[in-house]
């Protein structure tokens, strides 16, 4: 069975100063709620759906909200890549559709010694967290499978081409071939490093806009 509520500590990474060992900052997690079905946990470069609310450890209040503040409407980022606090990106990983998690955030996962807006500096900050959907990653090996339609393990420009298409026609824009080459183009010569015609998945890991 699984527990109602349990604490996960994060593994220390450490670096040497001046021949110390100091660890880095921890993210302490408690499940909440864990569906008993789950079929796929979030992980690096997958994009995330959430709703959220934060507190100051320190008294309580809480400073934003997704449920009450703004549209009302959950978020979406990219986990890992630096588009919301480190204590996010740290703990969020592994985590089903539908879980809630109690995130305790150190300051240095956090806003540090310059706070930001509500927070002041150096603020150990909560949240309970719901995931509400997990998508692949524009960059993610899933997209990757997904674009390479003859499973070579790397993309042709017609390949490429084809993705374009579809995510236009996704967003609710015409197909325009003229604008999917000159953009295939483009990806391919910054994308291509050894300029064999294809966009190997070693290369397809740096990040590039279009993509």
């Amino acid at each position: 069975m699984i527990p109602e509520l349990w604490t996960c500590i994060f593994s220390l990474f450490f670096f040497y100063v001046h021949g110390a060992k100091l660890p880095e900052p921890e993210v302490k997690i408690e499940v909440s709620y864990k569906p008993f079905l789950c079929h796929r946990k979030s992980k690096y470069g997958d994009m995330l759906l959430v709703h959220y609310e934060g507190f100051l450890e320190s008294n309580g209040t809480m400073f934003h909200s997704s449920r009450h503040n703004g549209d009302k409407n959950p978020i979406w980022f990219t986990l890992g890549i630096r588009e919301v606090i480190r204590g996010w990106d740290k703990g969020l990983q592994g985590m089903c559709t539908g879980e809630k998690r109690k995130l305790t955030i150190p300051p240095a996962l956090a806003y540090g010694k310059e706070g930001k807006g509500k927070i002041p500096p150096e603020s150990t900050l909560i949240f309970d967290m719901e995931l509400v959907e997990i998508r692949n990653g524009p960059r993610s090996h899933e997209s990757f499978q997904e674009m390479d339609l003859n499973d070579d393990w790397k993309l042709s420009k017609l390949e490429v081409k084809e993705y374009l298409r579809k995510e236009f026609e996704r967003h609710g824009y015409p197909p325009n071939d003229t604008h999917h080459e000159a953009m295939a183009e483009d990806i391919f010569q910054k994308e291509d490093e050894d300029n064999d015609g294809y966009i190997s998945a070693r290369e397809f890991t740096y990040k590039h806009d279009e993509l």
